[in-house]
């Protein structure tokens, strides 16, 4: 298996932190921008994309701040995918913090993807 490349990515969302978790953090809240469908058993999460399924370990999160997961292809590995919520103390500003891994000529194509499913969670937070 190829190397895999980290990265991070930063949105700016006119929302609550609270609010914000909620959409990261459950299933029903991920399954409006992130998947067609999630499910979840315990600390593990089946992600539903037209008809194909995707299957993650939760690693770890912490209330109104961060999850993070790792696909069970990546069991092993060091390689995880974290959503996390960044609130600046000045500004107040709010911004949602993504790292993930790709394979080097697939990180261009993950970062499309990831800024898509993201405009989709602005529209229904109404942070457009």
């Amino acid at each position: 298996m190829e190397e895999k490349v980290k990265y991070e990515m930063e949105f700016p969302i006119k929302a609550s932190p609270s609010l914000l978790y909620q959409y990261i953090s459950t299933p029903s809240g991920m399954s409006e921008w992130y998947a067609d469908n999630v499910n979840s058993r315990g600390e593990f999460f089946t992600f539903i994309w037209d008809g194909s399924e995707e299957k993650a370990k939760l690693l770890g999160k912490k209330t109104n701040e961060r999850i993070k997961f790792r696909w069970m292809v990546d069991e092993g590995s060091d390689y995880y995918f974290e959503l996390r919520i960044e609130v600046d103390e000045i500004t107040k500003d709010v911004s949602l913090m993504i790292t993930d891994y790709a394979e080097d000529d697939e990180v261009e194509e993950g970062k499309m993807l990831w800024e898509n499913m993201v405009s989709e969670l602005k529209q229904i937070l109404g942070s457009t």
